[in-house]
């Protein structure tokens, strides 16, 4: 089996902050996920995940209006010029700070880039500007007294408008134009929002975070700002002389000069005639005083904030845009809604309240008909058609973290479950969340779906286990115990007509009927608890597994005799359990690091996998230990076998998921998940900056007086991080990990989201009339008989490109014409 696993796409996780983008023809929304990029065909209705990641999580990104050049900045100002065509980086940049708006010319010439008080004006690599160095800088600005919270191009791309912090709008000109100079538009009393040009005009509307919307008017249009000719430049034409031109120069013309001395007596007859004052002094007319300067007046200013604020009095505008063609503005706030509006008049065209946390971003697409909306809080990204008042796309993934997964018998979608309470049906091939369901009112521990694909089972700590029709997307059956307790695990046998559930806090194992709804047997003999079950995929046996904390692993024979179960003593506590396709053999993972494989109905071990080394070494921040000293804790929580049974897919609280041959104990490929950054838990290293002879400065949160001073440790207990602090930092694990039944993918439920990976098509062994004499070796072996006829069959039915190689570069050039004679009379 090849391990050629590549990563496919990241799925459960829809959009997390920054800023969201269409595509220049409109059918495709570009989505910063963490430290990946998403995009949505809404024509194909498909999901694209890049394969490419950044450091630290997405901030702000745009695409050049050709759409061949992607910008993406992550959090601490790293910048990637991305190709769309092959969707690799061409190159990086480091901005000195965070990078708060990014926006590209409507020509596509250049770029504007605001960090902190500047805005920095590159140029685009590309024909247009005949630059092909990357981040090639024009010219910059600065002058703001605060950090720069978007930009805007005019149509002509020349003019550029940003506001800031400091309630100010500002106008600059990339080029030197005649009558510009550079405006600041005061007139509001909060932060600036967004500034917007109008169509073909230095008209400019300016929205604060206050909801205050100004409406500005310039005396000059576009055309009329022409280019400024440089006075010091030297004269194209030069006077050259010849030593005959000379010989005409010191000849007179008598008639020119009586000309010129008519001319000069008319000039000083009417400077004599022309107004003096008192002090002798030439009063200039009118004509010559009067210059075109460019000038803004307000002319209207709005409080669109007044209708949302009659509901939440506290509610800001968080995000706007403008369409300039339907010259139609929308504006989101903090409660959830948002509201279109028809400019210049500010008539009300539409509102909507789509959510109860705030709206982070908000985009128009090129026509104006569909609005993009993300909201960060619940991880929900909308895209909204306002004419028809439809949604175009409703997607949001987990609000909290992934816990449990489990592929579908055919493979084509999987349901995951999460903290949130919801269970959620991703379909494979789209990308896309088709069903939620939202009946558990607690975290969702386990998933699993039945072998025929008509129900779905999902186990919960709110004391119950609930039964899904996959045909009508309903919950048909319920089932609960006679006292209240929380579920930790669930499994389904093969038949589908038992359930099991383990309990985290009673330690005993509960078996329904899925036909009757009712508690058969209650199986008691843990002494901890029960965190993991696994029937036998044998259709015909009903065997039971359970691991728990008490080290013990129990074999239950549900159906003949439920009370007589097999023990099996371990060294450590068992956090999962795995059962071989065969049904023969089953896997326990343990505290220790270990993952020991018994014989199912000897209750004798096979083989014993030592992998904590293999989880890597990764350290919090909060940490006072080494990373050395912190590997000693890991251990593997989450272990599935591979649809062979030959490997073992194992993961748990670190960066590395690892691939194991089972009868060999050896290690055959570890995956790096992420390089996320902006997640806690994944440097190697421990800070030694910050850690003093008295303790880990980053365990002391600095906060005033009045807020209740430094916090000095986190919350006991915590183990994703600590949301008690205010600079909260989620800490990276992977809480579930499963093989397709078809064994070309397998998925991993992590803190990024639900990432699949997929067996790369170019290196995947795909053999054509192989049997079983046709091998490699065979194939040498008949290279060195000389017989290359049959070499180079043997080498195209095994379609391995270097061993075909091997054999045509073998044959003699005099010999090519009768290989390729006999090659084709086979």
């Amino acid at each position: 089996m090849k391990f050629a696993y590549k990563f496919q796409n990241l799925l459960g996780t829809v959009y997390r902050k920054g800023n969201l983008q269409f595509t220049p023809d409109g059918n495709s929304v570009i989505s910063p996920v963490g430290n990946r990029i998403t995009i949505y065909d809404l024509k194909n209705n498909k999901v694209k995940s890049l394969s490419l990641e950044s450091r630290y999580n997405y901030r702000a990104l745009d695409i050049s209006p050709n759409g061949a050049i992607l910008i993406a900045v992550n959090d601490i100002g790293e910048a990637q010029m991305i190709s769309t065509v092959s969707y690799t980086v061409v190159c990086t940049h480091r901005f000195p700070s965070k990078v708060s708006s990014l926006k590209f010319s409507p020509d596509g010439r250049f770029f504007a880039v605001c960090v902190r008080n500047t805005v920095f004006i590159y140029k685009t690599p590309g024909q247009l500007t005949g630059e092909y160095g990357s981040f090639a800088l024009k010219i910059f600005f600065t002058g703001a007294h605060d950090n720069l919270t978007c930009v805007d191009w005019s149509s002509d791309s020349r003019v550029v408008a940003v506001g800031s912090k400091d309630n100010c709008t500002r106008i600059y000109s990339i080029e030197k134009l005649m009558y510009f100079r550079t405006k600041v538009l005061g007139g509001h009393t909060d932060p600036i929002s967004g500034c917007f040009f109008e169509e073909n005009s230095l008209h400019l509307n300016s929205v604060s975070r206050n909801g205050q919307l100004c409406i500005w008017e310039a005396n000059l249009g576009l055309g009329e700002l022409g280019p400024l000719k440089d006075d010091t430049e030297e004269p194209v034409e030069k006077k050259q002389r010849s030593e005959e031109d000379d010989e005409f120069d010191e000849e007179v013309d008598y008639e020119k000069e009586k000309e010129a001395s008519a001319q000069g007596s008319l000039m000083d007859k009417g400077e004599s005639e022309e107004e003096r004052d008192k002090l002798g002094k030439v009063i200039p007319k009118s004509s010559d005083v009067e210059e075109k300067k460019l000038q803004y007046k307000r002319i209207m200013r709005f409080y669109l904030a007044d209708e949302v604020r009659k509901e939440d009095r506290h509610a800001t505008l968080t995000a706007s845009a403008y369409h300039r063609k339907s010259r139609i503005l929308v504006t989101a706030f903090s409660n959830g809604a948002f509201f279109l509006h028809e400019l210049p008049e500010v008539n009300l065209i539409h509102s909507l309240n789509i959510s109860d946390y705030q709206i982070d971003t908000v985009t128009f697409n090129g026509s104006g008909d569909w609005i993009a909306l993300g909201v960060a809080g619940v991880g929900q990204l909308l895209v909204w058609e306002w004419q028809s008042e439809n949604y175009v796309m409703k997607q949001q993934g987990h609000s909290s973290d992934m816990t449990c997964l489990t592929y579908s018998p055919d493979g084509q979608f999987v349901a995951t479950g999460g903290d949130d309470g919801k269970v959620k049906l991703w379909n494979l091939h789209t990308g896309f969340c088709f069903v939620t369901f939202s009946e558990h009112s607690a975290p969702v521990t386990a998933v699993e779906f039945s072998r025929n694909k008509k129900f779905l089972i999902s186990a919960s700590l709110d004391g119950t286990v609930r039964a899904f029709d996959m045909m009508r997307h309903r919950n048909f059956r319920t089932f609960t115990t006679p006292q209240p307790t929380q579920f930790a695990s669930v499994a389904l046998d093969s038949s589908g007509e038992l359930v099991a559930a383990g309990s985290q806090d009673v330690f005993e194992i509960y078996l329904w009927s899925v036909k009757l709804g009712k508690l058969l047997e209650v199986l008691s003999g843990h002494e901890a608890p029960v965190m993991s079950l696994a029937f036998s995929p044998i259709p015909t046996s009903s065997t039971l597994v359970s691991g728990s904390w008490d080290k013990s692993l129990k074999v239950w024979n549900c159906l003949e005799a439920s009370e007589d179960h097999e023990n099996i003593d371990l060294m450590s506590d068992v956090v999962a359990v795995a059962f071989h396709p065969a049904g023969e053999e089953v896997a326990a993972a343990t505290l220790n690091g270990n993952i020991s494989v018994f014989h199912a109905k000897a209750a004798q071990q096979v083989a014993l996998i030592e992998g904590r080394n293999d989880l890597g070494s990764g350290v919090s921040e909060l940490d006072i230990v080494t990373a050395k000293k912190n590997l000693q804790g890991k251990c593997f929580t989450t272990i599935s076998y591979s649809a062979d049974g030959d490997c073992i897919l194992a993961a748990g609280k670190s960066k590395y998921i690892c691939i194991y041959h089972v009868k060999e104990g050896m290690l055959l490929r570890k995956f790096e998940v992420t390089q996320n950054q902006s997640l806690d838990g994944l440097s190697d290293f421990l800070n030694r900056r910050k850690v003093t002879e008295f303790c880990n400065l980053a365990l002391v949160e600095r906060r005033e007086p009045l807020e209740g001073g430094s916090v000095a440790v986190k919350l006991a207990g915590v183990q994703r991080g600590d949301m008690s602090t205010r600079h909260y930092k989620p800490e990276f694990r992977v809480s579930c990990v499963r093989f397709s039944p078809t064994g070309l993918s397998w998925a991993a439920a992590c803190t990024e989201g639900l990432m699949v990976y997929s067996l790369d098509k170019g290196i995947v062994f795909d053999p054509y009339q192989l049997s079983q004499e046709v091998t490699p070796k065979a194939t040498r072996d008949l290279l060195a008989k000389e017989e290359f006829s049959g070499a180079l069959i043997m080498a195209l039915k095994l379609n391995e490109t270097p061993l075909i190689h091997q054999v045509i570069e073998s044959v003699p050039l005099k010999d090519d014409g009768q290989t390729v004679r006999r090659h084709m009379e086979v």
